[in-house]
């Protein structure tokens, strides 16, 4: 008999693909590059503040970027990668009843932030920092959490809805926006105003406020190609499609925030000029996550999609190429910053102590930010794939290198402070490297 079974298709062409993540992720990366700059003048207004001030923004640092990490890229990319697999797979219906399942789903995390750090932000902060560090960061982080959760979790979860859709403009042109007003006005809260600390919570809350009411209304007509249904019937199975990726996604940023919390708490008692130094070189770690971001949602819709239509050939050679992109940009910023580690730390703090202590671990940690690009890459190709096993244990190698190794080489193995961040080095490089071996054809088919 004649063979009739249907050509294998071609593989598509790199070339092809890399203008497909192009043109998806710059918007975004507008917004990463943006962000990362408003997060910057952040730490250098916290540091104006005086040390106790930068030791307190430390301590609330991990809790801050945990639920922006939730919000944008965890539970986040589990709806860009619920709703874009339903489009994938022309289900128009269940992508419009999606946008009602995710914003009770980002109301009910917000509350679980709101009700932990407002309700217990003593113990929790003295437990992590120190009690010097902890009598700064409890004022602001009672504004910040208190007005600022639910904001953020709204406007984050709707920019969300905009990528499933494969608007990634529309969603940009907001969040540009918010981050450009944000630096300027938690300028004039902490030091016209004489808020202090507590005036960028204040602004961080007033800004997402602004923008979850605007990416509302851009949802609610139309902006992400169909217009959401919210007389649906609740549907735990729709609920499933968001939560069967996003709580995976939310405990690997927990993991990743648990790893700051540990080391931080590791360095207690070295001083508070170590604990505010590490805050720097932490800050710096975490804007490669803004730098990945632009290129990590587009491979979440773009794998998404070739998901939903059982293009796994594609799905795969699309994450390694946005992969390698994420390697080349975060690993040139990761050099520049381990070659020039002073100016670097010169640029947030002016005490002496922290800065000598900084300019150490950032010569350290800077090469390796490379490997956190790789894998941050890699784990939003994996939330479009649904195939999220090799993202979660990167996270459990990382936390283990860095404060496991991290205690080993300080402690036992006589190396001191520099240890705990040849640690965390280590941490970041394992990371990158596990998630993406995990991008395979025996596990992504």
């Amino acid at each position: 008999m004649p063979d009739v079974s249907p050509p294998v298709p071609a593989p598509p062409a790199i070339s092809g693909i890399f203008r497909q993540i192009l043109a998806l992720a710059a918007p975004t990366s507008l917004v990463a590059a943006i962000q990362a700059t408003a997060q910057i003048i952040e730490t250098v207004l916290a540091a104006r503040q005086g040390t106790a001030a930068l030791a307190g923004w430390a301590v609330v640092l991990p809790f801050a970027l945990l639920m922006q990490q939730m919000s944008t890229g965890a539970m986040g990319g589990g709806v860009v990668s619920a709703i874009a697999r339903a489009l994938g797979a022309g289900r128009r219906d269940d992508a419009s009843a999606l946008v009602l399942h995710a914003m009770l789903i980002a109301a009910g995390f917000a509350a679980g932030f709101m009700l932990l750090m407002v309700g217990f932000p003593g113990p929790i902060l003295r437990l992590v920092g120190g009690p010097e560090a902890a009598a700064a960061a409890i004022p602001y982080a009672l504004i910040l959490f208190g007005l600022g959760a639910l904001p953020a979790w709204m406007a984050n979860t709707l920019a969300s809805v905009l990528r499933g859709g494969g608007r990634h403009g529309l969603a940009a042109r907001t969040m540009v926006v918010a981050w450009i007003a944000y630096p300027i006005l938690a300028w004039a809260l902490a030091e016209p105003f004489g808020m202090g600390l507590p005036g960028l919570g204040l602004a961080f809350a007033i800004v997402f406020a602004a923008a979850s009411v605007a990416m509302w209304v851009t949802v609610a007509l139309g902006g992400a190609g169909f217009v959401p249904h919210w007389r649906v019937p609740i549907q735990r199975v729709l609920f499933g499609r968001i939560l069967s990726v996003g709580l995976i996604a939310c405990v690997l940023a927990a993991l990743a925030n648990l790893t700051t919390i540990l080391v931080t708490a590791q360095l207690v008692p070295w001083g508070v000029a170590a604990v505010a130094a590490y805050g720097i070189a932490a800050r710096l770690e975490f804007l490669m996550v803004p730098l990945s971001f632009g290129v990590g949602s587009a491979l979440t819709a773009l794998v998404g999609r070739a998901v939903g239509a059982q293009d796994w050939v594609r799905a795969r050679r699309t994450a390694w190429v946005g992969g390698g992109l994420a390697l080349l940009v975060a690993g040139s910023a990761g050099v520049v910053v381990g070659v020039f580690p002073g100016p670097v730390a010169a640029a947030f703090s002016t005490d002496p102590a922290v800065l000598a202590i900084a300019a150490g671990a950032l010569a350290i940690t800077g090469p390796a930010l490379g490997g956190f690009g790789l894998g941050m890459a890699m784990y939003f190709a994996a939330q479009g794939a649904g195939r999220m096993t090799g993202p979660l244990l990167a996270a459990i190698c990382r936390i283990g290198f860095a404060v496991g190794g991290g205690w080993l080489l300080a402690g036992p193995l006589g190396m001191g402070l520099a240890g705990h961040f040849w640690g965390v080095a280590a941490g970041i490089t394992a990371y990158g490297l596990v998630t993406a071996a995990s991008v395979r054809p025996s596990v992504w088919r």
